[in-house]
């Protein structure tokens, strides 16, 4: 026997199926904004990958992606550019909320909150290369994750608001190294236009990268588990931080090095997504 649907659940059934016809219809504009987006997440992390490379060989420091940033509006022509990128990068974040709201393909409800917080990060990096395009940015962009630390401190049950947080970053990073080698990762990717060999390397810089940001999120979850254990919001690190801890350790050039190449080659996987990649998004 059928279970019976209340007024809200038919009222959720209705503004789903409303909301899978709006997409329906603007599908092919969806599926542009989705590789305009792999083309500039990945964008971003090949210049972090390569900042990080010269780090590793002493020659400057490491940054994140508001480091990319501000080095893309060194450049001439660099506000065009970044204008681009930002526009970029609300297209990906709009294709992750599209995941999260639709589950196009069938990813789970796991993947589909994952898909939704990926979707308001990329959001928030995209109004800080808005404002420094506009010219409104101020302030130390790097500080964001200490203070919203600090705020979380604050609340009551901070510490094990913050100390949960850290260990769903840390597990994250973890599930990330696991897939590198468990996940089929050409399984939504159409590479038959490549030579077989182009199709090895192109997963084999999709593992590298897995493990990459693997390595970086069990590091940033590292630390805010840190500043959650002795209440200490200066103890946050974001990626840039992550990055130069790896640095600091013992063997820290080759450690960097190491992810400064896994970091390349996630960028050069999401630029491959944005060419290859078959995206449904209905």
């Amino acid at each position: 026997m059928a279970a019976r649907r209340g007024p809200t659940g038919d009222m959720a059934g209705r503004a789903e199926a409303r909301a899978r016809g709006a997409a329906r219809e603007a599908a092919p504009w969806v599926e542009r904004l989705a590789r305009w987006g792999y083309a500039a997440h990945g964008a971003v992390y090949v210049i972090v990958g390569l900042i990080a490379a010269q780090a590793a060989l002493g020659q400057r420091g490491v940054t994140d992606q508001r480091g990319v940033f501000v080095e893309i509006i060194e450049q001439p022509g660099g506000k065009i550019l970044l204008a681009l990128l930002t526009l970029g990068l609300l297209g990906y974040a709009a294709w992750r909320f599209v995941e999260a709201a639709l589950d196009p393909e069938s990813d789970g409800s796991t993947k589909r909150a994952l898909f939704a917080l990926s979707g308001a990060i990329h959001v928030g990096l995209a109004l800080t290369a808005a404002r420094m395009v506009l010219g409104t940015a101020g302030g130390d962009g790097g500080s964001n994750a200490s203070t919203w630390t600090g705020r979380a401190l604050d609340v009551p049950a901070g510490r094990w608001l913050v100390g949960l947080a850290a260990l769903g970053i840390a597990g994250y990073g973890v599930q990330q190294v696991v897939k590198a080698y468990r996940t089929e990762l050409d399984r939504r990717l159409d590479l038959s236009p490549l030579s077989p060999s182009a199709r090895t390397w192109a997963v084999r810089a999709a593992r590298a990268g897995l493990v990459a940001r693997g390595v970086v999120f069990v590091l940033i979850g590292f630390f805010l588990l840190q500043a959650a254990r002795q209440r200490d919001p200066g103890e946050t690190r974001g990626l840039a931080g992550a990055l130069a801890a790896l640095r600091g350790a013992a063997y820290g050039p080759w450690l960097l090095g190491l992810v400064a190449l896994g970091l390349i080659g996630y960028g050069v996987s999401e630029l491959l997504k944005a060419r290859y990649r078959r995206i449904r998004p209905t």
